[in-house]
């Protein structure tokens, strides 16, 4: 062991130096860890409302303006889970069939713009003879609160709110 001229050890200083440093680079190990977490769940989460949407937007007679059609029922439930077992447990954890919205789209041909289909005869409401969309649009509004878990810090959860629009494909 060295001694400098002040008559301390080197050992003494980078002990000190190492244990100053060793918490902030363990707080960076764990938010980093918590950053891939959240961004994972977010992919998943997408990748489950683009599959119920492109399933949706390829079927046929399915009632966008009845939340209890049976197409759309069946769609969340084999979504969630992965299969059509109501037991199963979801895919994503906490994600229930009544947090997610899907919504039908047309051009509004006066104005150019994307507008939620009325659920009319004249608009989207395939029950009441009405047009097919142009687009179909899966969301959770309410948002998919994760809660980002690092020690020494108690952080509110972070709502993930992935949208995805498909074009509408059914006949």
């Amino acid at each position: 062991m060295k001694r400098t001229a002040a008559g301390g050890s080197r050992f003494g200083s980078m002990a000190l130096e190492t244990a100053m440093w060793v918490p902030s680079l363990l707080l960076l190990l764990v938010g980093m860890v918590e950053v891939a977490r959240l961004t994972y769940t977010f992919y998943t989460l997408h990748k489950t409302l683009y599959t119920l949407g492109r399933f949706l937007a390829t079927q046929q007679g399915v009632n966008y303006c009845d939340s209890a059609d049976a197409t759309v029922a069946a769609a969340k439930a084999y979504v969630l889970r992965g299969s059509p077992d109501e037991s199963a447990d979801t895919i994503v954890a906490g994600l229930d069939p009544e947090m997610i919205q899907i919504r039908a789209e047309r051009i509004n041909t006066d104005t150019g713009d994307l507008e939620e289909c009325e659920c009319s005869s004249t608009g989207c409401d395939a029950g009441q003879g009405g047009l097919s969309p142009q687009y179909v649009v899966v969301s959770i509004p309410d948002g998919y609160g994760m809660r980002i878990a690092i020690p020494g810090l108690n952080l509110d959860p972070i709502l993930l709110r992935p949208v995805v629009r498909l074009p509408f494909g059914g006949v």
